[in-house]
């Protein structure tokens, strides 16, 4: 067997994507994926602390923000598409089976991942965004439809990004409601909108309507862990109850007070620590 060596980047569907890989090398992997408006770097307190518990994590820039990974047009951001980075990522590591986490968007690719190749996944450990079913159902059983009324906006083609480049003011004051503080609001500003990320990180919201029913019935076999925090303005406590009966395997919902939606970087420790209970209970790959 060769040693295992560091990813820095990964290729899939013709793009080519950068990738945080920290840790020790021979540590059981567990992959991070990000959400909107934020990158890999969202991850950094969180992977550090695992780290130190031995683990190797891996967290990429996902499509969309990579510079290199940034198609045009809303149908390369189809749930597929990005199942299909996460794949080839995994294949790209090469030790087989991990653990995956995924915050905001990003959990909902690490749902849809888990239900269509679970055989790449030993656990999965979701923040924030719920199984897509779950979702749904509790836009039109309680106010996450309200909740989520934002996501209208951002289905315009070019005016979203014209109104957050044009006024900056508006859009700190929106990002500090949601919980941002001013050092996370100052990475959106770099790594986002001066970063040019910001049309591919739309995208993934202009492509929520092209998935195929059966995304949102797609049941979880592995070992999963739901995290929601009730400080969270983005996501009802409805979507997180709901989550759990689109998984077979064992489940559990972990519910943070006072937290706002940003978990990876205002309650790392915590997460951290959950993430590796989800990880130890679902032991080893046979």
């Amino acid at each position: 067997m060769t040693s295992p060596s560091r990813v820095g980047s990964f290729d899939h569907d013709g793009l080519t994507f950068d990738v945080r890989d920290t840790g020790p090398l021979d540590g059981t992997v567990v992959v991070l994926l990000h959400g909107f408006p934020q990158t890999s770097t969202s991850w950094a307190e969180t992977a550090a602390l695992l780290n130190e518990q031995g683990y190797r994590t891996i967290a990429p820039d996902q499509r969309g923000y990579s510079p290199r990974a940034r198609p045009k047009g809303r149908f390369a951001y189809r749930s597929s598409r990005l199942v299909g980075d996460t794949v080839a990522l995994v294949d790209a590591i090469g030790t087989g089976p991990v653990h995956l986490v995924g915050h905001d968007w990003g959990a909902n690719v690490a749902w849809a991942t888990a239900a269509r190749r679970p055989d790449l996944i030993r656990s999965l450990t979701s923040v924030s965004v719920p199984h897509a079913g779950a979702f749904l159902r509790a836009m039109l059983t309680g106010d996450q439809l309200i909740r989520s009324s934002y996501m209208a906006f951002f289905q315009i083609p070019w005016l979203p990004e014209r109104a957050m480049r044009s006024r900056p003011r508006v859009l700190d004051r929106t990002l500090a409601k949601t919980g941002m503080t001013p050092e996370q609001i100052g990475r959106v500003h770099q790594e986002i909108l001066r970063g040019g990320a910001l049309t591919g990180g739309l995208n993934w919201y202009r492509a929520m309507f092209l998935q195929r029913p059966t995304g949102l019935s797609g049941r979880v076999p592995v070992p999963t862990t739901h995290v929601w925090s009730d400080g969270d303005t983005a996501l009802s406590r409805r979507s997180a109850e709901l989550a759990g009966q689109y998984v077979d395997g064992e489940y559990r919902l972990e519910i943070l007070t006072g937290v706002s939606h940003w978990v990876p970087e205002e309650a790392a420790a915590t997460l951290a620590a959950i993430i590796d209970r989800t990880a130890t209970a679902a032991g080893s790959p046979v």
